[in-house]
Parts: structure tokens; sequence; C-alpha cells
């Protein structure tokens, strides 16, 4: 059997980066962070998410002031809340028999 030998070179972190550069790929990243599933919705891994969403929008030059600003106000609710009213939204939506999706806009 042939082994097959991955590259060591770049961390996981950097090909996430990478990946999430590509616009279909960061919504469909963020919308797997909302769902709900049996360990529920985890506000630091959504944060970390939005966090490397924004390093690979930063490094694809496709980021604006008013979206870091946005980022910066949201990064600072949900460090003080828990993202209790995202949760809160998605477990109503649920309820309802909805679910949160998010697409690219262009």
């Amino acid at each position: 059997m042939k082994e097959i030998k991955t590259p060591t070179s770049t961390s996981y972190r950097e090909y996430l980066i990478n990946s999430l550069q590509n616009p279909e790929r960061a919504a469909g990243y963020i919308a797997v962070m909302l769902e709900l599933d049996e360990e529920g919705y985890d506000a630091k891994i959504f944060r970390s998410a939005l966090e490397e969403v924004v390093e690979a929008r930063k490094r694809s030059d496709n980021y604006s002031e008013t979206a870091q600003q946005h980022y910066e106000q949201l990064d600072k609710i949900l460090a003080e809340t828990g993202g209790a009213e995202i949760l809160k939204l998605v477990e109503f939506l649920d309820a309802l028999g909805y679910r949160i999706t998010l697409v690219d806009k262009d």
C-alpha cells in the first residue's frame, strides 16, 4: 500500500483561513457554527469561526472598515453575553421548523 504524505508546513488553521477566502465556504462555515446539535450552540466556537472568516477576508482584501466596526461590536456582545440572543433566535427558529441559511450576496 502506498503511503500518502500530507503537507506538514501548513497548519490546519492556515488551511482553514485559505479555504474561507471562498465566500460560499465561509457562509457554510458560519452556518454550521449556528446549527444546534447534541452539544448545543457554543459561543466560543462561534466567535472563533467569525474571527477566522474575518482573517480570511482581510487576506483576500475583501474587508471594509464598516465590516470591522460591526465585527468589533458583535464580538464585544458575544464576549459579554455568550451570544444568548443569537442562541434564542436559533432555538426559536428551530422550534418553528426553520434553520438559518447563509448565502453569498454576490
